[in-house]
């Protein structure tokens, strides 16, 4: 056992049984941090996402901009 683990298992005996369920709680937390159910959460968010998206339709700046001046100053050809 690593120096690490005895120092972290010294101060779960030391704890008094009422908190040992905050602790347990963190550790679960902690856990599902590196794997497991939280993974599977995650790729289940990503494939909603993949369904949400859309293709968007290839805009031609120059006539956006072209039809925009034609509307604000009634010319679309300044020079």
């Amino acid at each position: 056992m690593t120096a690490l683990r005895k120092d972290a298992m010294d101060l779960l005996e030391r704890m008094p049984e009422d908190k040992l369920y905050f602790i347990i709680q963190i550790m679960e937390g902690v856990n599902g941090l590196y794997g497991g159910e939280s993974e599977r959460v995650r790729e289940q968010a990503f494939e909603q996402l993949e369904k949400l998206r859309r293709k968007t339709p290839q805009i031609d700046y120059e006539r956006e901009l072209e039809t925009y001046r034609e509307e604000k100053y009634g010319t679309a050809n300044i020079s």
